[in-house]
């Protein structure tokens, strides 16, 4: 294949990280091809090398980085040009969207301005031109009313349209490669399926190549043309989409599929007491912040009914703002009932005083999203699971014990106690936190998107063992996510939340495999499945759902 054909051209990348305790060998030597118009998806787990093998490209690893091989963009070798040089390329010959768009944004500049920054750094363009091309660019990657908005900060937007004004950053100067790291980790389903419409047509419209790094196979399957496989800093395997889904060859590749959950629409089976009282009932649920400086408070959740009986899971599913967290933090109470009733453990929550509900606090766990934030770092492991225990009134000596315990149920070695937070990983962290949660067998799980963050892989083996755990100690739970394929692996069932209101609820096989409700039909197309030939039908449906004809 010659160079014309190829976006990027990489030989035998290989890249060192100096530190304290010694060089770390990140990418070994590799060799991979991105070619023109197409997508290239390089997935693996966290610090398998894909990231710093895209940053890579356009000379953004940190100083302690030695980089060896060659990485050629239209005939140049990035990897030998000077610093002055890399900074023409960035943007007019490749272009990066970043994981989190708000990091990517300046918060004291509108967004125009910043999309018209790179115009004027590369071209000689005036000011009102500029400015003409980034409402051009707005509303050619979906913003409503660009002519407007273009004035508008990031924090004006969501957190879509933030993600949709980064790929605008990118295009606006006519790269021949996006490289997009994890640019939809972070998003709801319905959003996700959006900003991958977008990918798509960035490269069918403006013959654009991607770089896609993700470790979401889904995704994967929806958007790529070719995949490589990179593992502990080596690529074992690259085909085109169909082929490597239909027959990996590598073990690792099988691995890796083996582990995505899928919307199989499986009837979990409630074992508890159907007759049994309720652990959590709410009943015409309101949830209200009060404005600021006598403006009109916002009502995140209005009307909510559900309930919670002895040792059964429903999952809370819904997009960013429904209000799922909001219910989650009201159960265990950390946000106050503003109207209606939510009872838990036999407690009704609308105008209880704090230390009334503290002795209940004892039967209640919390899985949080992010265990790392959620760890006194300057606590070992142990002392953070054990903590709980202590604040109850339980002896050092048993709370030690009960600890020891409690890893060896999650999976974790006993030795594990004396370690601090940063030295696990994330997956063990959410162990950790799994049973820092179990440790005052509580009656009553929540579990806030506990999953989100982890690879396939560690989120399979974390899912797997909320299970087991679940059947073992027979907790109810509160499982919330926006996720259907893992509320369809664990719960019993199923209420989805959208704009602050029940749009639907039932058995997990009811909803999901028949809803009645147009949202939940969306939510469920939306879903990107980890096969590609299933995909290209479900992304046909989505597109109808959508965008229906006028």
């Amino acid at each position: 294949m010659s160079d014309d054909d190829l976006a990027v051209r990489i030989r035998d990348l290989d890249v060192t990280f100096a530190t304290d305790g010694g060089d770390v060998h990140a990418v070994n030597g590799i060799d991979l091809d991105v070619r023109v118009g197409e997508v290239l998806a390089v997935v693996g787990e966290s610090g398998s090398g894909k990231t710093v093998t895209a940053r890579s490209v356009l000379g953004l690893l940190p100083e302690t980085a030695q980089v060896d091989g060659a990485i050629v963009l239209s005939g140049t070798d990035v990897v030998e040009i000077s610093r002055e040089r890399l900074r023409k390329v960035r943007g007019t010959e490749a272009a990066m969207i970043f994981q989190e768009p708000m990091t990517a944004l300046n918060p004291v500049f509108p967004i125009g301005w910043q999309i018209a920054e790179g115009l004027r750094a590369h071209t000689r363009i005036g000011r009102w031109e500029a400015r003409s091309r980034a409402v051009d660019i707005l509303r050619r990657v979906g913003i409503p009313d660009p002519e407007r908005r273009v004035d508008d900060y990031p924090h004006q937007f969501s957190g879509g349209q933030k993600q949709r004004i980064v790929i605008a950053q990118a295009l606006v100067l006519g790269p021949k490669v996006i490289i997009a790291d994890e640019p939809t980790t972070a998003l709801d389903v319905t959003v996700q399926a959006e900003i991958l419409d977008l990918l798509r047509r960035a490269r069918d419209e403006f013959g654009t190549a991607v770089l896609l790094i993700t470790h979401n196979m889904g995704v994967v399957a929806d958007l790529a043309d070719r995949v490589a496989v990179m593992y502990r800093g080596d690529i074992v395997e690259t085909a085109g989409t169909v082929e490597l889904f239909a027959a990996p060859r590598h073990p690792y590749t099988q691995s890796l599929l083996a582990a995505v959950p899928r919307l199989e629409i499986a009837d979990r089976a409630y074992a508890g007491d159907p007759g049994g009282a309720p652990v959590v009932r709410a009943d015409g649920l309101e949830i209200e912040y009060p404005g600021r400086f006598g403006s009109r408070g916002f009502r995140a959740v209005d009307g909510v009914s559900f309930e919670i009986r002895p040792g059964e899971v429903l999952g809370l599913v819904g997009e960013s703002g429904s209000g799922k967290t909001t219910i989650g933090r009201a159960m265990a109470g950390l946000a106050p009932v503003t109207g209606g009733s939510l009872r838990v453990l036999g407690a009704e929550l609308n105008g209880i005083r704090e230390r009334d509900f503290r002795a209940r606090r004892r039967d209640i766990g919390f899985v949080f999203q992010d265990p790392a934030s959620s760890f006194n770092p300057l606590l070992t492991v142990g002392a953070c699971v054990a903590e709980p225990l202590l604040v109850h009134g339980v002896a050092q000596g048993e709370a030690d014990d009960r600890v020891a315990d409690l890893l060896e149920a999650v999976r974790l070695p006993r030795d594990f106690a004396r370690r601090y937070p940063h030295e696990l990983s994330g997956g063990q962290r959410q162990r950790a936190s799994l049973a820092r949660a179990l440790v005052l067998e509580p009656k009553l799980v929540i579990a806030d998107e506990p999953t989100s963050a982890l690879d396939v892989s560690v989120q399979a083996r974390v899912l797997e063992l909320f299970s087991e755990l679940q059947e073992r100690f027979g907790f109810a739970a509160l499982f919330i996510t926006h996720d259907l394929a893992v509320v369809d692996l664990l719960a019993h069932r199923v209420a989805v939340l959208h704009r602050g209101r029940i749009a639907e609820q039932g058995r997990t096989a009811d909803v999901l495999g028949a809803p009645r409700d147009a949202y939940t039909r969306r939510l469920i197309a939306s879903l990107p499945v980890p096969d590609p030939v299933v995909q290209a039908q479900r992304r046909a449906e989505w597109e109808r759902i959508a965008r229906p004809a006028s």
